[in-house]
């Protein structure tokens, strides 16, 4: 794995505008046609199955689950090959309300030769999120 394959800088360069709440630095990450399934399988972030397809349906994503909300990503391990990157993630989304939520899986992001993300895939399930109450 390098540091430079464009898989993994785009992946970097998405996780720090997502943790930093910049849409349209996140946005811009984006090829037009680009498909995020986190998670993959029907979920409250992806109700038909088939994933958040296109840039318009990308913003209201980040507008409805990232925006409001404060993510950290952390990431414990990372492989290159071909045009994509696959990393051992853990985020965690602290809500306005207090609430926590955190989840650990493999990621995997794809670009095309522009360098721009078109695939970007989280396998996880609802059941492997954990939930914290807000704290008083």
């Amino acid at each position: 794995m390098t540091e430079d394959h464009p898989a993994m800088i785009a992946a970097r360069g998405s996780w720090k505008a997502a943790m930093a709440g910049d849409k349209e630095a996140w946005l811009d990450l984006m090829a037009d046609d680009v498909c995020v399934e986190d998670p993959i399988g029907t979920a409250p972030t992806n109700p038909t199955g088939k994933g958040v397809n296109g840039k318009a349906e990308l913003s209201a994503f980040f507008d409805q689950n990232i925006a409001p909300n404060t993510l950290t990503i952390e990431a414990r391990d990372s492989r290159t090959a071909g045009m994509e990157s696959a990393h051992h993630l853990t985020l965690t989304m602290a809500f306005p309300n207090g609430a926590r939520s955190k989840v650990s899986g493999i990621f995997t992001y794809r670009v095309n030769e522009a360098g721009k993300l078109t695939n970007l895939r989280g396998f996880w399930e609802m059941s492997d999120m954990a939930f914290e109450a807000p704290t008083d």
